[in-house]
């Protein structure tokens, strides 16, 4: 679910963080550009790591900021098609059950990779499956849930057109990184069922 990247950049430190340590200073201005950030295809930014080479620093003319090459380790979430993850259920539609764990919350399981038998109650707002035996199961908002990675979907942010007052519909925009998940096998769904 975490792996560790490795990630070459080009620091600038400000004049405001010469009192501090130059590692201390080096650490802040990643974590205030990387955390928290999706990188494509590398996954979720969670904080740094450790640095692992820098160079001395130069000033820029003009700017006073200093500038250092860096290579470092940061701490990313992405997790591995198949892996089995746990999280909460935030919300139920007819597109399937969104669910969030503490940091990340763009998981959608879609009803065709729920269990048989599933359907969505309008009246309630709340997927519900009924098993063979008769019996009639919810999935609860706030339920905690196992599922399984099924697919990483990746969509490049690029800025959207103006809105010009024409009634156009400006298109939804998704997040740069979501999960698709299943819960069509034993174990998974609510951990109260098993």
């Amino acid at each position: 679910m975490f792996i560790l990247t490795t990630i070459s950049d080009l620091v600038q430190i400000s004049p405001e963080d010469f009192s501090k340590f130059s590692a201390v200073a080096i650490e802040d201005n990643i974590n205030e550009k990387y955390a928290n950030k999706v990188i494509q295809k590398i996954g979720l930014c969670i904080g740094f790591y450790d640095l692992l080479e820098s160079s001395d620093g130069l000033i820029g003319h003009g700017t006073g900021l200093v500038n250092v090459n860096v290579k470092f380790r940061m701490i990313v979430f992405r997790p591995f098609k198949g892996e089995i993850v746990i999280g909460k259920i935030t919300s139920g539609t007819e597109h399937g059950i969104k669910i969030g764990v503490e940091f990340f919350n763009d998981i959608l399981v879609p009803p065709d990779l729920l269990l048989p038998g599933a359907r969505f109650d309008y009246a309630d707002q709340v997927w519900v499956w009924d098993n063979e035996d008769g019996s009639t199961f919810y999935f609860d908002i706030g339920e905690v849930v196992r599922f399984r990675v099924e697919v990483e979907e990746w969509h490049d942010q690029i800025p959207n057109a103006p809105d010009l007052g024409d009634g156009t519909p400006v298109s939804e925009r998704k997040p740069p990184y979501s999960i698709i998940g299943s819960m069509q096998m034993a174990g998974l769904g609510p951990i109260s069922w098993w």
